[in-house]
């Protein structure tokens, strides 16, 4: 039986070696290496052997079966690579030809302003926190300080899905859901994401927005630290030498609140305030829901308009050209 398996393997390789297509080859492996190829036909009389020969001629058959598989690959990689060779010498391609242009997408310009300011806030060791679309009352208003009858909801008008879900009317549940999950661990979070309220639209006014809020809870914040992160953050947007301006507000899930204006002049030089953010230092109350103790941990927290921002930065004249998919205006912002 060795004798007979070394004649296969002679023969094996002598006739892959001479094989000059895929075809020829393919027909090869089914007489050899197939359940009804000779090497298999052998195999089967290995019953017969006596049994102190049988790890001899098992050592033998594997080997043979080995030196006739590797022979297979390495003769379908010559094939092959012929078959491509033929191929290339065949074909008429000028490769000095131009390749065709494919038109790449931008970042919508409202992304680039969140993507702008998430670039600043994880560089001063803030996370990023997302959450659900459609709140709870519970999350949306009752931990921003605002219960059942509180006449602060009417600033809202909202869209209800039912008495207890609805459309968040800013980001900040996200913030009462990080709390909670802090269990009274000092925190430093921002917050982008869409936001939903009943505005008739117009040039400045959409019933969807996008917000980003902050929130920094530990001890020891001061109203100093507080002033001093709206002006890295406004200075970012608008430039080095940006002036800002608080000036005393009302909200009820931060106090003291300001209301946050950039300064900008007028054609004729004269100058001017915009809005372009709301924020205060976190009321106590809101505090105390989000699992803190107001009389050892203090924080402030805000909330900036991304269209605001975006139209302040690129000269919009109109919100909802931001909602349209027009490639016209969008393409504007390539590269930015």
């Amino acid at each position: 039986m060795q004798s007979k398996l070394e004649e296969i393997k002679i023969k094996a390789l002598e006739n892959i070696g001479k094989a000059k297509s895929l075809e020829d080859l393919d027909e090869l492996r089914i007489k050899y290496l197939s359940k009804k190829g000779e090497l298999s036909l052998i195999m089967q009389g290995l019953r017969d052997v006596p049994l102190d020969l049988k790890p001899l001629i098992g050592k033998v058959a594997n080997e043979v079966k080995g030196a006739i598989e590797n022979a297979f690959l390495l003769k379908k990689e010559q094939l092959n690579d012929a078959v491509l060779f033929e191929m290339l010498a065949s074909d008429n391609l000028d490769i000095n030809l131009p390749g065709i242009k494919f038109n790449h997408g931008t970042i919508h310009p409202l992304n680039q302003v969140v993507e702008d300011i998430e670039d600043l806030f994880l560089g001063l060791g803030y996370q990023i926190k997302e959450g659900p679309e459609v709140e709870s009352d519970l999350y949306n208003f009752e931990m921003m300080n605002m219960d059942k009858d509180h006449p602060a909801r009417a600033m809202q008008d909202s869209f209800y899905i039912t008495n207890d879900l609805l459309l968040r009317t800013h980001t900040s549940p996200v913030q009462a859901r990080s709390m909670l999950e802090a269990k009274g661990k000092p925190i430093k979070i921002i917050c982008p994401g869409k936001t939903y309220r009943r505005d008739s639209d117009d040039a400045t006014h959409s019933h969807q927005f996008m917000q980003i809020e902050g929130l920094v809870v530990d001890k020891n914040i001061t109203f100093a630290v507080f002033k001093n992160t709206l002006l890295q953050l406004i200075r970012h947007l608008f430039g080095e030498e940006r002036e800002i301006r608080l000036r005393p507000s009302y909200f009820p899930f931060t106090e003291p609140s300001v209301e946050v204006d950039v300064v900008y002049y007028n054609k004729d030089g004269k100058k001017g305030y915009i809005e372009v953010c709301g924020a205060g230092m976190v009321h106590p109350n809101v505090l105390s829901m989000g699992g803190y103790d107001p009389k050892k941990f203090s924080g402030f927290a805000f909330g900036i308009g991304v269209e605001r921002i975006a139209i302040l930065k690129y000269g919009i004249e109109n919100i909802r050209n931001f909602y349209l998919n027009d490639l016209r205006f969008l393409k504007q912002f390539r590269g930015k």
